[in-house]
């Protein structure tokens, strides 16, 4: 990678910019893609087929790995109070059930994506903007699955925690990348 770019970021929000109240905003958007990505779902046992990575892994590249975790534990502590923003609604029941370790990689995940975009891994080389969704949604199968071991056993995790997910993983981070693509700058 060149040290221009570097010194040109890939931010096509601005958001590291922006006011205080653009950033509260972003957060309180971004929230509610999370919340929005939440209800689609395919349901599968013991975890469902969200498209909560494909959200969180955006917002992440998006908003920069700081605002991007903040807006993901922003979202997280609104389910953990019980507002219906998770996948099966909210409380605290949702961060020790078979989804916590899912829950808890979030933040992770796009704190990680949007790490790996503002050092050139973004919609300006969508094959890396591609590796960067990748990473972060199997940071999310690896923590998950790590959770999930520990409830029914490694074996049973890896079966039906991870493995029925990772061709979902490699779509929706294709799809993480075409729309981070979508915001890159032109010419």
């Amino acid at each position: 990678m060149t040290d221009l770019a570097l010194s040109r970021p890939f931010s096509p929000l601005r958001l590291e910019s922006r006011s205080l109240a653009w950033q509260a905003g972003a957060v309180i958007v971004g929230s509610l893609l999370l919340a929005l990505s939440s209800q689609i779902k395919v349901p599968m046992y013991p975890v469902p087929m969200t498209m909560q990575t494909f959200a969180v892994t955006l917002i992440g590249a998006l908003y920069g790995w700081r605002l991007g975790a903040v807006t993901v534990v922003a979202w997280l502590m609104q389910g953990l109070i019980g507002l219906p923003v998770l996948a099966g609604a909210g409380g605290v029941a949702y961060f020790v059930a078979p989804t916590g370790g899912y829950l808890l990689a979030f933040p992770f995940a796009a704190a990680l994506t949007g790490w790996l975009a503002q050092r050139g891994w973004n919609g300006n080389r969508v094959g890396l903007a591609f590796a960067a969704m990748l990473i972060g949604n199997a940071l999310c199968l690896v923590i998950g699955t790590a959770w999930l071991s520990v409830l029914i056993g490694l074996p049973k995790a890896i079966a039906l925690g991870a493995m029925p997910f990772v061709l979902g993983a490699a779509l929706k981070s294709a799809l993480a990348a075409a729309a981070l693509k979508a915001f890159a700058p032109r010419g």
